[in-house]
């Protein structure tokens, strides 16, 4: 008879963040680390997760029902670094990387297969590292070739898009040129067994691969890689930690990279990165005649050009509220109301004009010409959609994220950037209010902005192909950032965001964390580490530290109280 057994257990229970002795009984001898079972927990029947051994103990109770396979054991050190990183507990890791059904037998993985010359033409090798692409480059070549860097060695080759939808569409490529690639939820036994790539969006950089042999993150400074919920990790920083763990090699594009993309080194351009970006032209709203509707003379124009094409979508009109939403405008020049400090919208707050941060409070007048008529800058996507039909005289599509991605459209399609998913091709993008990006109260704003022009130049076409348009409706028509879009040149861009980073200790070069609740006040004042710092903000409070490791430090040794806190660490 063999030795009694014991193992030690994280259960699904997020509150209770530590682990269990259980008894490994005969009908659970098969039990692995990694595994999902069943455990009684306090009189109640709840899944877990096999982290370690135990020494065996009759007091112990024993394991109920083992469920399946989970996240192999070389991954669970990741995932305990994870929930320190992002202060989390790790049973919300250990969630995100197991299979949503019952897995019990796993398929027998294919050995990497070498392509065929003619799928390698012009596929040349490229260094691990950050490269500066234009929005229109296809990364297949970049894919193909850190497969075929990658394919004698021991682990999977996991690639990284934006979307769900991408990786679909990319999957397909692959396949056809000859590669075995695993790719969805309902393909969790594939990444555990081990297929030699791996390819989705941001749940990809915890996929249950026992080890990963390369990573390509395609458009890596895409917001969509950060998880807006709890916990607020974000997939690139993961990955990171994965290749380092692996001596894996890292592929990162970007068309702006951000200074926690250059962190670690340097980036290079790869490919015509001047004539991949679209034709840009500026529709300065202060210019405008009073009379215009929505779109301004010169979007008309482009849209009634785009019209008479044969494209199936011919315009597609973007409207991203970022922030409240709310700009004020004066109705004499035109010039939005910022504040004289810091530069940010000015929004209405006690009968006064004020930015965010509350610096100088002021009445309604214009900084530029003295005008005491400003008004407000504000439009819904269903009345965007409205008039933009009136004044083309067309059927009009209005899209957001709660439209199904196979819906029919018509040949005019206005919405939120919920577009980008939702149309592959058109003759002009024109975005109804391009200071909403310009303004939006956040550090990566200016990125922001550049990376939608991007994803609207993937409809439109690179501006070597003379193909489409896009066109920015905008009152700031002077800003750097348009000036940087109409030479396609970002290298001022970067630069100074680095050294803006630098100089406020922001990402990388510093750390935060967002606070917010109903126990948010009570929970800050428990921080008292000294080499971290507390300032309240109108959501609540933001705790700083010189780095990831003290904040987190001092975030775990504060007292939980009984309301409601979230922490977002960023």
């Amino acid at each position: 008879m063999s030795a009694a057994r014991a193992v030690r257990i994280i259960t699904e229970v997020a509150a209770v963040d530590r682990p269990f002795d259980y008894l490994v009984t005969e009908k659970t001898e098969h039990v692995a680390i990694g595994d999902r079972v069943r455990v009684d927990f306090n009189g109640r029947s709840v899944r877990g997760w096999v982290v370690d051994g135990a020494v065996a103990s009759p007091e112990l109770k024993p394991l109920v029902k083992w469920l399946g396979y989970g996240p192999p054991a070389t991954l669970l050190e990741l995932l305990a670094w994870a929930s320190e990183r992002w202060y989390s507990p790790i049973s919300r890791f250990l969630v995100s990387t197991s299979p949503k059904r019952l897995i019990t037998e796993l398929p027998v993985a294919p050995v990497a297969r070498a392509l065929a010359s003619a799928v390698l033409a012009g596929v040349t090798d490229l260094e691990p590292g950050v490269l500066e692409v234009a929005p229109t480059t296809d990364p297949l070549p970049l894919i193909l070739s850190a497969y075929e860097m990658t394919r004698e060695k021991e682990g999977s080759l996991l690639v990284l898009v934006p979307t769900e939808s991408w990786a679909v569409r990319l999957r397909g490529r692959l396949e056809q040129r000859g590669c075995d690639v695993a790719s969805g939820e309902d393909q969790w036994d594939r990444m555990r067994a081990g297929w030699p790539v791996v390819v989705g969006a941001r749940g990809t950089a915890l996929s249950p691969v026992p080890r990963v042999c390369g990573v390509v993150i395609v458009d890596a400074d895409d917001e969509a890689y950060r998880s807006a919920g709890a916990p607020t990790w974000d997939a690139v920083t993961m990955v990171r930690e994965r290749c380092r763990r692996d001596a894996a090699p890292l592929w990162c594009t970007s068309s702006v990279p951000s200074p926690s993309l250059l962190n670690d080194g340097s980036y290079r351009s790869w490919g015509d990165v001047n004539g991949g970006w679209p034709r840009i032209t500026i529709a300065d709203r202060r210019r405008s005649d009073p009379h215009d509707g929505v779109l301004a003379r010169d979007a008309l124009d482009a849209a009634r050009h785009a019209l008479q094409g044969d494209d199936p979508v011919a315009v597609v009109v973007v409207l991203q509220r970022l922030g409240d939403g709310r700009l004020w405008a004066c109705h004499r020049c035109g010039e939005l109301a910022r504040c004289g400090v810091c530069a940010q919208a000015e929004e209405e707050r006690g009968g006064q004009l004020v930015c965010r941060d509350g610096h100088e409070p002021r009445a309604n007048f214009c900084r530029s010409c003295g005008a005491t008529n400003l008004k407000r800058v504000r439009i819904g996507v269903t009345t965007l959609a409205r008039d933009v039909a009136a004044q083309l005289a067309q059927r009009v599509t209005e899209v957001t994220a709660t439209t199904e991605l196979d819906a029919t459209l018509e040949r005019v399609v206005v919405g939120t950037e919920a577009v980008w998913q939702r149309v592959r091709r058109c003759g002009v993008v024109i975005f109804a209010d391009f200071d909403q990006y310009l303004l939006a109260p956040r550090a990566s704003a200016r990125r922001s902005a550049i990376t939608a022009v991007g994803k609207a130049g993937r409809l439109v076409g690179a501006r070597r192909e003379g193909r489409g348009v896009v066109v920015l409706q905008t009152r700031r028509s002077e800003d750097s950032v348009i000036d940087a879009l109409e030479r396609a040149n970002f290298d001022g861009i970067i630069d100074e965001d680095v050294k803006t980073a630098r100089l406020l200790e922001l990402a990388p070069y510093g750390a935060e964390a967002a606070v917010s609740g109903e126990g948010a006040e009570a929970f800050v004042e428990g921080v008292r580490d000294s080499n971290v710092s507390v300032h309240p903000v109108s959501s609540g409070f933001i705790v700083r530290s010189a780095d990831v490791a003290t904040l987190t430090a001092a975030l775990r040794a504060a007292p939980r109280p009984p309301a409601k806190v979230r922490v977002a660490v960023q």
